[in-house]
């Protein structure tokens, strides 16, 4: 008896198991986590926002007052005043002034805050544009609570806090080579950062250095000990000091994956003056404009990165660099995504190239003439060959208009994350010395020096 109820499961397993084989690659052995996975494609809005920017406040040439109507009639339906060493208040509050920009009014530009009656007709769409002289119909959401810390650096270590409580980090002067410092400050008092534009502290100007093991190390271990510290800055500004943070943003990714964590991907303008408001900017993808929906939307990731000067590079290309700022060119962007089993489906528009990067490397591309661009475009990893090695996958558009970037869609194979842990070694007790030294203010200016007595 117990023969023929072996006998007779042996045989329904080999009968079963070319459903089981099916299942299995149809499904994969892995989960892709989708940051869209909450869209609603059909009834959510795509909001475009900047949470990177400045005014005579502090460092910038233009006033407050000019930057924020410059944004709204730009179209732009959410900012943040980030000023360096300023937390950001409502509009038509009077900002803190930093005694380090006390040379602004000495030099002719003006400090100034909105009116209360522009205020409200801002933040409700009543307020009309220049360039029709009626009302645009649509708010533009105020973002308090914004400071880039570390405001006098020689180093640029500039960090993004958000959603700061009060003054918390107004009068900010910040420390050299100091990112850990203000993702610190940031996380101890309930905020929420990013880091920015990290090419313009890395040494050198060659897509060689966003590859260097020891930068990797030096931002990947903020990132892995500070949770609050939800992403970084791909796009910059014209990308002048940055043109290869998506290199960068790759092997980051895949430093901090194996340790559960995710990297959020920014673009911001940084803009100080009106002319670079058009430079980069986020498309927010929520069920309605407000404060916590922004926050909610940093946090999950579920906005893409917009550029509009592409440079080239060897790894990820274009071939060619391109600029398209201020030209008015619709710019590329997603309109759906959805991930089924191993297949990731998206619809997107204004764009002639689409192509999918994992583990760095470009594994999928695909040209799109104008008359394809309402068809959908379908990646299989299980055509990919390699496809079970992949941490991650991203996307990218390119068109006329410039770059759009999605999330990191991360690949989970149900191993257990590891667990970041700090040991104190003889060797890392050295280096955290070095690093102390390099990091003071009397050598970062005379390296500053020597460098440009070189040139």
């Amino acid at each position: 008896m117990l023969f023929k109820k072996s006998a007779a499961l042996f045989i329904s397993g080999l009968l079963l198991m070319p459903f089981a084989m099916t299942a299995f690659a149809a499904g994969g052995s892995y989960v892709i986590n989708n940051p869209y996975s909450e869209v609603n494609w059909e009834t959510w809005k795509a909001y475009k926002g900047n949470l990177h920017t400045h005014s005579t406040i502090s460092d910038a040439d233009e006033t407050m007052v000019d930057m924020i109507k410059g944004y709204y009639e730009q179209g732009f339906d959410f900012l943040a005043m980030t000023e360096h060493g300023v937390t950001g208040r409502q509009w038509n509050e009077k900002p803190y002034y930093h005694p380090l920009y006390v040379y602004q009014p000495i030099i002719g530009n003006e400090r100034n805050w909105l009116s209360d009656e522009e205020f409200d007709r801002i933040t409700s769409g009543t307020y009309p544009l220049i360039s029709t002289g009626e009302a645009r119909g649509t708010p533009m959401t105020c973002v308090p609570g914004g400071n880039e810390l570390n405001a006098v650096t020689a180093t640029k270590s500039h960090v993004n806090g958000f959603f700061l409580p009060g003054d918390l980090g107004s009068g900010n002067f910040g420390f050299e080579n100091g990112y850990e410092y203000a993702v610190r400050l940031v996380e101890k008092n309930g905020g929420i950062s990013h880091l920015n534009h990290l090419g313009d502290w890395i040494e050198g100007d060659g897509e060689s250095e966003a590859s260097d093991p020891d930068t990797v190390k030096f931002f990947a271990r903020i990132l892995k000990k500070y949770k609050t510290c939800i992403g970084m800055e791909v796009f910059n500004g014209s990308n002048n000091t940055t043109p290869y943070d998506r290199i960068l943003w790759d092997n980051l990714l895949m430093e901090v994956i194996p340790y559960g964590r995710t990297i959020i991907g920014f673009s911001n303008s940084d803009a100080h003056d009106t002319r670079a408001i058009d430079y980069g900017f986020e498309v927010f993808m929520m069920e309605e404009n407000n404060v916590g929906n922004i926050k909610k939307t940093m946090q999950n990731g579920a906005f893409f990165c917009v550029t509009r000067r592409v440079k080239a590079t060897s790894k990820l290309g274009p071939a060619e660099s391109f600029n398209a700022e201020n030209q008015g060119l619709p710019y590329p962007m997603f309109n759906y995504i959805d991930v089924s089993g191993t297949k990731i489906t998206v619809k997107a528009e204004n764009y002639s190239h689409i192509q999918w990067i994992a583990n760095g490397e470009v594994i999928f591309e695909k040209n799109v003439t104008p008359a394809e661009q309402a068809d959908e475009v379908v990646l299989d990893l299980d055509t990919i060959e390699g496809s079970e090695d992949f941490l991650y996958v991203r996307a990218e558009l390119l068109g006329e208009g410039g770059m759009c970037a999605s999330q990191a869609f991360i690949i989970d194979d149900g191993t257990e994350p590891l667990k970041y842990e700090e040991k104190l070694t003889f060797e890392s007790f050295l280096n955290q010395l070095v690093f102390i030294l390099k990091s003071t203010r009397l050598y970062v200016f005379a390296y500053e020096i020597i460098k440009l007595i070189k040139k």
